[in-house]
């Protein structure tokens, strides 16, 4: 049995903004047949607070970045957790990165520290009965918890996983005493990242192995186009990098089991789904095919591209059903688009997004950089062929149609590369053509729904690299 501490600033259920929160909600559970034993370290938000069941206290904790804590043990959604209960800290109203007016918290340095730290203890020991035999550290949020490690002389192996590598957790170099960063280690060789510190960074250097959530999101890192500032430290670390993809939680997306929707096993049974989504948008019918869109409304996700893209699905017979929110010229060019054959919602809704699912025909993409995406494995699941961009894990879980894969019937979506609006549109000219062959439509569908999207090649991977560890560590 391996014991591991999970540190991480979010949670799924519990806590959500993307897609570390589902890796971090995901991996417990699915890596306890392998003998991992996964405990989880959360911030004590007001939801999490909420949701935790049998709470003890296993430690006071006086002096936290400036007021008193506790560190509660106790269970939540099916988790074994520890969570910290700062309210001066985390007990607020608004976003758990950004207040009300969208800015980050100013002390979220010390937030987030303030996790590191406590995280650095227990795997210290400083629980006496439960010690972990290894840390897996979650994005900027954990990134001190390697560095922390090794400052208190505390040999437990450690893994950071980049999730994002745009978001770098950046705090000023007057900050350094206060977050117990030492200033020989306020180098290049160290945290300074451009005259800063990068929380992030700590974590590239200081951790024993490094992942993220695709293989080619792995190598994009490692150049300049895609490392944002942190390739060279990437490069050098480059034997402790690999790439292990996320999954997809088959008991929540799978139209087998789906209570969103009508449920369906075979690509036929799409079809009630698609007139129910399409009165559910006032779309009329239409003999192209209906694409969907579940996003952040941003130039990341390359909606922009899509915007100058849609003529050519629009002028084959197709249609667009989006759901999303973000840039607000984005909102406000989707909500306004003339065109009987597009409509928006602008939010989000969890139960639309299953429905929209289910009855699109296509998933679209179409990402600038994607470090793994999972929307375009819930349309796998559900036989909505995605259109991805030919990047990070889009590239890695999408098995394009060329003549090739056509000939070889393995085909599962399209990819498009460059990430121009005008390689968007010949992907959608190309949707459209296969949509009007039948029989070559419903075998992509078949295709797709018969990949491997769930998490047991990945938590086969971590499991490896736990066992590695250890053994590196003996």
């Amino acid at each position: 049995m391996i014991k591991v501490l999970s540190v991480a600033s979010e949670c799924a259920p519990l806590v959500k903004t993307g897609g570390l929160a589902d890796v971090a909600g995901a991996l417990p559970g699915a890596l306890a047949p392998l003998d991992v034993e996964m405990r989880t370290l959360l911030p004590g938000y007001p939801a999490v607070m909420k949701a935790l069941k049998g709470a003890q206290c296993v430690a006071d904790i006086s002096d936290l970045f400036g007021g008193a804590g506790r560190l509660l043990s106790g269970e939540a959604a099916g988790l074994s957790l520890f969570v910290l209960d700062a309210p001066h800290l985390f007990d607020r109203g608004a976003g758990i990165y950004l207040n009300d007016d969208g800015v980050d918290w100013p002390d979220n340095p010390e937030r987030f520290a303030a996790l590191c730290r406590v995280a650095a203890d227990i795997a210290g020991g400083s629980l006496g009965d439960w010690r972990p035999d290894l840390v897996h550290c979650h994005d900027w949020q954990a990134g001190l918890v390697p560095y922390y490690l090794k400052r208190d002389g505390v040999s437990v192996p450690s893994v950071l996983t980049i999730h994002n590598i745009a978001f770098q957790g950046l705090v000023p170099m007057a900050r350094a005493k206060a977050l117990g960063i030492a200033k020989a280690d306020l180098t290049r060789e160290g945290v300074e990242y451009w005259g800063q510190i990068s929380a992030l960074k700590a974590g590239l250097v200081w951790a024993d192995r490094l992942t993220t959530v695709s293989p080619t999101y792995a190598r994009e890192l490692m150049t300049s186009e895609f490392g944002m500032g942190l390739d060279g430290v990437l490069q050098t670390r480059k034997a402790d990098l690999s790439g292990v993809l996320n999954g997809i939680d088959l008991e929540v997306w799978s139209p087998g089991v789906d209570t969103h929707i009508h449920q369906y096993k075979t690509p036929r049974g799409k079809a009630a789904n698609k007139t129910a989504l399409r009165d559910e948008f006032g779309l009329p019918d239409a003999d192209g095919p209906l694409c969907v869109v579940v996003s952040r409304l941003t130039e990341q996700k390359g909606l922009d591209l899509l915007l100058d893209a849609l003529p050519a699905l629009l002028d084959r017979g197709g249609q667009l059903a989006l759901l999303g929110s973000g840039d607000p010229a984005l909102e406000k060019a989707f909500a306004g688009y003339d065109h009987p054959h597009v409509a928006a919602r602008i939010g989000y809704n969890e139960a639309l997004s299953h429905r929209m699912m289910a009855g699109g025909d296509a998933i679209l993409v179409p990402s600038r950089f994607e470090p793994c995406g999972l929307t375009q494995l819930y349309g796998l699941q559900y036989g909505t062929l995605p259109v991805v961009a030919l990047t990070g894990g889009l590239a890695d879980t999408v098995i394009p149609a060329t003549p090739a894969t056509m000939a070889k019937e393995v085909a599962t979506g399209l990819q498009f590369h460059p990430v121009t609006a005008d390689a968007l549109s010949n992907a959608l000219m190309q949707l459209c053509d296969l949509f009007a062959e039948p029989k070559l439509w419903s075998k992509m569908q078949r295709n797709a729904m018969a990949q491997p999207v769930g998490w047991a090649p990945s938590v086969a991977a971590y499991a490896a690299l736990y066992d590695d560890l250890m053994k590196a560590a003996e």
